[in-house]
């Protein structure tokens, strides 16, 4: 069985889901918790899966332009409005509501970019090991609601 770790980071996050049927369809906001599963079959030198640290430092700016920005798909006929008055705090999601299934996804993605760039990079006192590989993200939506994507590998 392989060792696991979990790092969370908090943002607070708005969206709008032009396909939904109810309140949802109108702007509104959410303190979300964003958490970073990551394993390996054997421990790195420091005898850690990887450091803590790491996926702040590999994520943690990406992830902040999220904090306080409003996500939309870009076919909501409001989004080039929106974007012209508060330009780099909308984020669009091209002609996808944003919903929380596919933010997580998003934050897999880019994480499991990051990572592998961590891992080749010489000029960071975090590494990220070779065996260690991101498998999970999962976003809360509320205290009570969440949503994640896997690795598919």
């Amino acid at each position: 069985m392989p060792y696991r770790i979990c790092k969370s980071l908090e943002i607070e996050n708005g969206h709008m889901l032009t396909k939904h049927p109810d309140k949802c369809r109108f702007p509104h906001g959410h303190s979300r918790k964003v958490e970073f599963v990551i394993e390996a079959d054997e421990l790195d030198g420091n005898q850690m899966v990887c450091d803590f640290k790491i996926v702040s430092e590999a994520v943690g700016a990406w992830l902040e332009t999220f904090d306080h920005g409003l996500c939309m798909n870009t076919a909501d006929p409001a989004y080039q409005e929106f974007k012209s008055r508060y330009g780099d705090r909308v984020i669009g999601f091209e002609n996808q509501d944003p919903t929380t299934e596919l933010m997580a996804r998003t934050i897999f993605d880019h994480t499991e970019q990051a990572l592998s760039a961590c891992a080749v990079r010489a000029d960071s006192k975090y590494r990220f090991a070779a065996g260690a590989r991101l498998i999970r993200v999962r976003v809360w939506e509320t205290s009570s609601s969440w949503a994640e994507y896997t690795s598919p590998h």
